[in-house]
């Protein structure tokens, strides 16, 4: 008898002993699953995230997301002295009204991909498109000491590129720059669709330059000038009458002296 109750408590120990193993591999089972399930979730959650960041980079100065991560909420900043560019399309209106709606957006788009590209070259800031104009900045969101050149060399190629773009599709086109040089104030506002913006006078007569340039000209402000004189060429546009300035000098900027590829 004690012979064979040991028999059944020893088959008793054995059948718990594989139950126990059993469950523990259903356990490991479950937690490696588990594990492999929380695995591809951080990495989808990886991969939205990096989709966020690119399109948050898109519409804003890597600098300034940067700030808004780590929990600033009102963004605004004074630089001393930067470079406004702002361009304009000439001839554009009435291309708009003798091209079909798609192929007049193909064509802007194909414009401002390619200034969007010499930015990038140049170390310059995007800040906005309205409709057919351009707006670039130099010297922000991080101040530079060159702003006033980078923003010429952008100048430059994009009438290079309006001409060939031009010549590609056999199309009338042309551009108006201006630009001024000064102190802004950048930041960003809006809750939807919010922007970085900049606002100042510098930003004001950076307009005014463009809108009273001669087409096909890069059109630039006694200030911007000044910094620019010794290593571009320039020729006397003379005084002309701002709205709400009064009359103001203006230059033609031509070229670069001994420019370097």
């Amino acid at each position: 008898m004690i012979s064979g109750l040991f028999g059944l408590a020893g088959i008793g120990v054995w059948i718990v002993f594989d139950r126990l193993k059993k469950v523990s591999v259903e356990l490991e089972e479950k937690v490696k699953i588990r594990t492999q399930e929380l695995s591809q979730a951080n990495e989808s959650l990886s991969i939205e995230q990096e989709k966020s960041n690119s399109l948050l980079l898109n519409i804003l100065p890597k600098p300034i997301v940067e700030r808004l991560e780590g929990g600033e909420k009102n963004i605004s900043d004074a630089f001393a002295g930067v470079s406004i560019l702002f361009a304009d399309i000439v001839n554009f209106t009435p291309l708009s009204q003798r091209v079909q709606p798609a192929e007049l957006v193909e064509i802007l788009n194909r414009i401002f991909c390619k200034f969007d590209d010499l930015s990038a070259k140049y170390g310059l800031e995007k800040i906005k498109t309205i409709g057919d104009c351009y707006m670039v900045a130099s010297g922000l969101p991080e101040a530079c000491p060159d702003h006033a050149s980078r923003i010429a060399s952008m100048a430059l190629s994009m009438q290079d590129v309006i001409r060939t773009i031009g010549a590609d599709l056999n199309i009338d086109l042309d551009i108006r720059i201006g630009i001024n040089s000064g102190p802004v104030v950048a930041g960003v506002i809006g809750k939807k669709k919010f922007v970085y913006d900049l606002w100042g006078d510098t930003v004001n007569v950076a307009s005014r330059m463009e809108s009273h340039a001669v087409n096909g000209s890069i059109q630039v402000s006694e200030t911007t000038y000044q910094l620019l004189k010794s290593n571009y060429l320039f020729e006397q546009r003379g005084m002309i009458a701002i709205k709400g300035k009064g009359e103001m000098k203006a230059y033609i900027l031509k070229s670069k002296i001994n420019p370097i590829n």
